[in-house]
């Protein structure tokens, strides 16, 4: 039978998953009867431990939360994610939260254990990043776990939302997912005002309180909605867009680019055509070479010039 102090412990770790136990269950797990687990439930409310209990056949306890964070019981695998996750975030991942996570990373590594501090250092040490090529929008962290909140309870929100050309609008929405993209963040939500589904960038918002009521859910747009996101972010910032006819079956276009690259639009068992754009004509080259099939392109002007002079570049370097 395990000493008090460590059977505490164990049934800790054991509230502390996302779960009902019953009083046999715990009981089993560790090893003792029923009322002595009531008293050690009892001495985790002493605690300040929000244990909460319902009664009936489904009811059981749970760990609620309290006033102030409790202090969390993590296995090996959940604590070498933990961290690696922190040190990832003290490289700014998310804008605004370098310093918080610099200073939960110390706090994580200060009583790790050796044995998972090796496996997390030998992780980082092995592990390269790619420098990012731009500083990216800094999104407001707070801003972050409104809206993931607003997501979860289905409340409506209000916000001021600035567009590229700095224009400020009060919008209200209904927010249905978090999408980031790089260190871009988006919010896919339903337009109340202009009855559709808007894409907002996170960094443009000023999000006013309270928020609600709640609203009834309706179905998403799209049930892969990061490739939802992608294709109207792009769609939107594209400065050059073309309809390239592919004399290629829609699947086999469809699994060479990525969703934010354009949409792919099936003709006929060999045909599709594929709705593209890019800020430069280079950029929509590289694209359309990826294809590695034929296609017909009518515009725009620029990058049929652009086309012309890779053409010729390339039957210069082949001559």
């Amino acid at each position: 039978m395990l000493e008090t102090s460590a059977r505490l412990l164990r049934l800790l770790s054991l509230l502390q998953t996302p779960r009902d136990w019953t009083g046999a269950e715990l009981a089993e797990r560790l090893g003792v009867s029923g009322r002595t687990v009531r008293t050690d439930v009892e001495r985790l409310r002493s605690l300040g431990y929000p244990v909460s209990a319902t009664r009936g056949a489904v009811g059981g306890y749970r760990l609620g939360a309290g006033a102030a964070l409790p202090p969390l019981l993590l296995d090996d695998e959940e604590a070498v994610a933990v961290t690696v996750g922190l040190r990832t975030a003290t490289g700014g991942a998310i804008a605004g939260i370098e310093e918080a996570s610099l200073r939960a990373l110390t706090k994580l590594e200060q009583v790790l254990p050796s044995r998972l501090r090796r496996r997390v250092n030998t992780l980082q040490t092995y592990t390269v990043s790619v420098p990012r090529n731009d500083p990216g929008p800094t999104v407001d962290p707070s801003v972050l776990t409104t809206l993931a909140a607003v997501c979860r309870d289905r409340e409506r929100l209000r916000f001021d939302y600035h567009d590229h050309a700095g224009t400020a609008t009060l919008r209200t929405v209904e927010p249905y997912r978090l999408v980031n993209w790089g260190r871009r963040w988006y919010l896919l939500a339903w337009d109340v005002d202009r009855r559709d589904w808007r894409t907002f960038r996170v960094d443009r918002m000023q999000p006013r309180t309270p928020t609600g009521p709640r609203f009834a859910p309706r179905d998403l747009p799209d049930e892969d909605v990061a490739a939802y996101v992608s294709r109207r972010v792009s769609a939107a910032a594209w400065r050059y867009r073309a309809q390239v006819t592919v004399h290629a079956p829609a699947e086999v276009v469809a699994d060479r680019i990525s969703p934010a690259v354009g949409m792919v639009e099936r003709i006929d068992d060999h045909t599709c055509v594929l709705h593209t754009g890019a800020d430069t004509v280079e950029t929509l080259g590289v694209y359309l070479g990826l294809l590695s099939e034929d296609f017909d392109i009518t515009g725009p002007p620029e990058l049929l010039t652009h086309l012309r002079r890779l053409a010729e570049r390339y039957a210069r370097a082949t001559a």
